[in-house]
């Protein structure tokens, strides 16, 4: 995430501000230009002889930041058009729950605009990507019919409990997961997406084969396996999470989150100028943000070569504030040579399904 500035005084302001602090001046994002914008009192914007209004969202529920262009005839932003279920705002506790799920929800789609990927809502198009926001009877993730989070065919499902700090972290200590995050669902689910969109039948198929594995093998035995048996032992030499040696599929969701994950936090070292320079014996300096914005950078190995020390340092001051690490992961070569692949099907789309 870079960081954004207030047009009116240019003092730092965040990416879910609605107002500076320094000015007062109401703020608002404009999406296709990426940018923040002044608004005016009326929730109208205007930048480069194109005005913009506030989403609509932002009038009723008093929940999104961001700008529609005004010649638009659809109230909502490009975001929340990508809903087509949310929770049952009656019920208590549900309104806050599907806040912070739509905060983490535009930062993916944050990163989706940067890397100029297909972001149509599904209402829009019959390829397009959707999203259902669901709620369990008692949201407690103990009951059998509970909603599952899980992708299929463009449509998006995410149990609101995930949004439940107290929730998720039990879940996470469940599934003995070393990494558990409202954004890393979004990242991990959009992955399966843009496999339909950018991976099957594809040109990038074959390639895709040679280093996840054959999707054709059969899903659901592949995951009754792995909850049943567990993972390879030898699977942190091949995979990024022992959750993406269950099957081709997962393992290349897993690795484009964590592409993701990569690109977006070094824009945000970027924004902020780190600097790592560790006073050790060879006094090698290990990371400097890069010359240009990580999400318009083609050269991989650069990138992985930033992230990786910028990882230890993020992991060696969390544990001084005595967190876990912020990055629990390994990256083997393997997972690295699959770290390159997204990264040129992000930047080279071939033949795209």
């Amino acid at each position: 995430m870079k960081l954004f500035t207030c047009p009116g005084c240019g003092h730092a302001t965040f990416f879910e501000g609605v107002l500076c602090t320094r000015c007062g001046s109401q703020l608002g994002f404009a999406p296709d230009i990426l940018q923040m914008l002044v608004v005016q009192a009326d929730g109208t914007a205007e930048h480069d002889q194109t005005n913009w209004r506030r989403c609509g969202n932002y009038w009723e529920f008093n929940d999104c930041n961001w700008l529609v262009d005004a010649s638009d005839t659809t109230p909502l932003c490009i975001s929340c058009r990508l809903n087509r279920t949310i929770p049952d705002l009656s019920v208590a506790g549900n309104q806050m729950l599907w806040h912070r799920l739509e905060q983490e929800k535009r930062r993916f789609v944050y990163s989706a605009l940067r890397l100029k990927l297909p972001v149509a809502p599904k209402t829009e198009s019959p390829g397009g990507l959707a999203f259902d926001f669901m709620a369990d009877p008692d949201p407690s993730f103990h009951e059998r019919n509970r909603v599952l989070t899980g992708h299929e065919n463009g449509l998006i499902t995410i149990n609101i409990a995930e949004a439940d700090p107290v929730t998720r972290e039990q879940m996470r200590a469940q599934m003995a997961e070393p990494y558990r995050t409202i954004l890393g669902h979004f990242r991990h689910e959009s992955g399966h997406y843009y496999w339909d969109r950018l991976v099957r039948d594809s040109s990038w198929l074959n390639e895709f084969r040679s280093l996840f594995g054959d999707e054709r093998a059969d899903y659901n035995e592949s995951l009754r396996q792995n909850y049943e048996v567990g993972p390879p032992p030898d699977w942190p030499e091949h995979f990024v999470s022992s959750y993406a040696s269950s099957h081709p599929w997962e393992d290349w969701a897993e690795t484009w989150s964590h592409y993701l994950h990569m690109v977006d936090t070094l824009e945000t070292a970027w924004g902020y100028g780190v600097t790592l320079n560790p006073r050790h014996a060879d006094n090698a300096t290990l990371f400097s943000s890069p010359e240009y914005d990580p999400y318009l950078m083609t050269d991989f190995d650069t990138l992985i070569e930033q992230w990786v020390p910028l990882t230890v340092a993020l992991n060696s001051l969390n544990r001084s504030m005595g967190h876990d690490a912020s990055y629990p992961f390994a990256l083997a070569t393997p997972v690295i040579d699959k770290l390159a692949l997204v990264h040129r099907i992000v930047r080279q789309p071939q033949g795209s399904a």
